[in-house]
């Protein structure tokens, strides 16, 4: 236990931390979940790295639990090894029940797709959503509350919004790290039109541009995106987000 409070920064606390409008939009969409399963808070992390837990490291990136509370961080104190060693080898929801009988989370007809933690520690019950997403990183997003009453169909429509919400803040936070200039428009533009398979004589037509200018923006942006070629520079453009 004493490593996960080592790989956890206690100033991350807080849905105020975070400043930016991508910040903002997780929150929202965060809050919007939350009522849809009639929780009363959440929290969202960002686990990098892999393997042992010494290799692993725990970000908050969100939560709305009062000041002073400590609800996401008693939730990392009491499960964050769990959520991270299971998600590792599953996506399955993971729920826990509070410390009191009436705190449960109840999943009548899903009880065989979700994974149960142990223990009655917490004040709370909850339900854990893990989501993987390969090279952008992996994340968690808890939901609790005194009870919780939940159906196949939220379950699997909450983790689908978890998932689509998590992929977009980590391709943002992603491209916001790359340490190269941002992508102009006309860059984008012959990527996405590369991309959807357009040769270089055609995308100069499309855009009214010489060849040699097509591939001197295409160029240019395999550089920017540290890429040795236009194929991977194309794949980690779809990846950041800059084209579809």
């Amino acid at each position: 236990m004493q490593q996960l409070h080592e790989r956890f920064d206690p100033d991350t606390l807080g849905a105020q931390k975070l400043r930016s409008r991508k910040g903002a939009d997780l929150i929202q969409q965060m809050v919007a979940l939350q009522r849809q399963l009639n929780a009363r808070n959440f929290a969202v992390f960002r686990v990098s790295g892999s393997g042992i837990s010494s290799k692993r490291s725990i970000k908050l990136l969100a939560d709305n639990y009062p000041t002073g509370a400590n609800g996401a961080q008693a939730v990392l104190e009491l499960y964050g090894d769990a959520m991270v060693e299971h998600l590792e080898v599953s996506i399955l929801p993971l729920l826990w029940n509070g410390r009191d009988e009436s705190s449960t989370c109840e999943t009548v007809d899903f009880d065989t797709f979700v994974t149960r933690l142990r223990g009655r520690t917490l004040p709370f019950a909850g339900i854990a959503f893990p989501v993987r997403l390969g090279a952008s990183g992996n994340g968690i997003a808890v939901f609790t509350s005194t009870y919780l009453d939940l159906t196949s169909e939220s379950i699997l429509e909450t983790h689908m919004q978890v998932t689509g919400a998590l992929a977009r803040q980590l391709q943002y936070e992603e491209r916001r790290g790359q340490p190269a200039e941002m992508l102009s428009e006309r860059e984008i533009s012959c990527l996405q039109m590369a991309g959807d398979g357009h040769t270089s004589e055609e995308i100069a037509e499309k855009l009214g541009l010489s060849v040699h200018t097509v591939n001197a923006y295409l160029g240019t942006a395999t550089t920017k995106l540290d890429s040795v070629n236009r194929i991977q520079a194309i794949a980690k453009a779809i990846r950041l987000g800059y084209i579809n």
